[in-house]
């Protein structure tokens, strides 16, 4: 029986530890897709077309302070100089899949 009960446990988790990820994944895809439908106008792969020091670059995200997925939410829903507020226009689950992405993406260099 106690055998069972850890194969069970066992079993539970790494079903759960699945379903994350693909949680995760989706997550990430739905990002790219609001990413590309509301900010690669001035943020087309990783730049800034506004402000060319505050790219979305992994170095530039650390030096600026965005280096997390809650800061780059918060600046994603309030904006700043010349980044408008999307908060009005987005839900909290687009903008925080957005802030994935934007992370990831950093990471891998906008490739």
């Amino acid at each position: 029986m106690r055998k069972f009960s850890v194969s069970l446990l066992s079993f539970l988790f790494l079903t759960f530890l699945t379903l994350q990820q693909l949680t995760f994944a989706a997550d990430i895809e739905n990002g790219e897709k609001i990413f590309t439908a509301n900010c690669s106008a001035c943020h087309a792969g990783g730049n800034n077309v506004i402000m060319p020091e505050k790219t979305l670059k992994k170095d530039a995200l650390e030096s600026n302070g965005m280096k997390s997925v809650d800061a780059i939410t918060y600046q994603v829903t309030n904006g700043k100089n010349a980044m408008p507020a999307f908060g009005g226009r987005l839900g909290d689950t687009d903008i925080e899949d957005v802030a994935n992405y934007v992370l990831q993406q950093s990471e891998k260099g906008w490739d």
